[in-house]
């Protein structure tokens, strides 16, 4: 997304943020209030100086620094369009969006698939599919558009991968804990949008490493990594160490490793712990364990967790996303990746309101 100007503050040498700045370069009160001086219109020079605020019995001595502005307007957002084109109730909202995007100038790609929908549909031009289509989504766009429910949203960070191209999920599904944004305020999303009128949401990812049929393969999730049982009605046997030490062995149907994001995925279903999504951690959590005392396990998320399934026949999924194993057995390390998944939200989308409303818990 592009930057803008802002008022920086230093104290002893360190910078502090002082406040934010609109798309238009005027500052956003944040915290106390600063002199009026200093919220005039930013220069055409770097300038800096330095200026009092009362706190309490102290004063607190700040250096004010406005920083230079490019002398160009910021470039415009491209977003970038994608969903579940197996869902026949998306062609008609994203033909919508996109004749509005057209007459209002703001630009947009379309991922292939999307763009040969619409023209199936007679909802889009085959002059405009081929200048708007784009096979390169996460590349061509600013922020992504995902038109689905939480699956749909999955399916577009792992296509995003390491770009951390922004990801606005706008709900066709069910619950909708990733996807929460509705279709009918799409247009007015996107105007706040323009306006900065967003915040970005960083979510953990895990990484899960191990030697396949053809070599070493590194496989990450946003959600969670699952081991568990094949068809066969047999239990799993799952050791596990952490951090190189000796944690337990698991007799269960399998054993779910997932992120504070995930906790409100499979690991729900199967009694694990709700993580708000800014928790520094991931969660253990067996599925239908043999011995009752084995509960889920929360651990930070520097840990490093090492699993040796042994079974004659397993699965393995990252996102849902699986892979059968058959007479072999590697050993999985499994840790937080080294990239995130961003996604975007509006200022009045509260993770507790979203639990209140998708769980159906009683309160105000």
């Amino acid at each position: 997304m592009p930057s803008y100007p802002s008022l920086v503050a230093k104290k002893n040498g360190s910078r502090i943020k002082s406040g934010m700045t609109s798309r238009d370069g005027r500052r956003r009160k944040e915290g106390g209030k600063l002199p009026a001086s200093l919220l005039a219109p930013i220069g055409t020079r770097q300038s800096a100086f330095d200026t009092k605020i009362p706190r309490g019995r102290t004063t607190l001595h700040l250096t004010i620094t406005r920083t230079k502005p490019t002398g160009k307007p910021p470039p415009p957002v491209t977003y970038g369009i994608t969903g579940n084109i197996t869902k026949q109730e998306i062609w008609t909202p994203i033909g919508t969006l996109v004749a509005w995007l057209l007459k209002e100038s703001i630009p947009f790609v379309l991922e292939t698939a999307v763009a040969s929908g619409l023209v199936k549909r007679e909802l889009l031009s085959s002059e405009h599919a081929a200048k708007y289509g784009n096979p390169n989504l996460p590349q061509a766009s600013d922020v992504i558009l995902s038109f689905g429910g939480d699956g749909t949203l999955l399916s577009t960070a792992h296509n995003v991968g390491a770009h951390q191209t922004p990801i606005l999920g706008v709900n066709f599904g069910r619950l909708g804990f990733l996807a929460d944004t509705e279709v009918s305020n799409l247009n007015d999303t996107i105007r706040r949008l323009e306006q900065g009128a967003y915040r970005i949401q960083e979510r953990m990812v895990l990484e899960a490493r191990f030697e396949g049929k053809e070599g070493p393969e590194v496989h990450w999730a946003l959600n969670d990594f699952v081991l568990e049982r094949s068809l066969m009605p047999q239990l799993i046997s799952v050791e596990v160490s952490v951090d190189g030490a000796p944690l337990t062995t698991y007799w269960a149907d399998g054993l779910i490793i997932s992120t504070p994001t995930g906790s409100t995925a499979y690991a729900l279903s199967v009694g694990g712990p709700i993580l708000a999504p800014g928790s520094n951690v991931m969660a253990l959590t067996p599925i239908a364990p043999h011995t009752l005392t084995v509960r889920p396990l929360v651990l930070p998320a520097s840990a490093i967790i090492t699993a040796d399934v042994q079974a004659n026949n397993f699965v393995f999924a990252a996102d849902g996303r699986s892979t059968s194993f058959e007479g072999t057995s590697p050993q999985f390390s499994i840790k937080r990746a080294q990239h995130s998944v961003r996604l975007i939200k509006l200022p009045e989308q509260d993770y507790f309101q979203t639990l209140r409303s998708k769980l159906r818990w009683s309160g105000r």
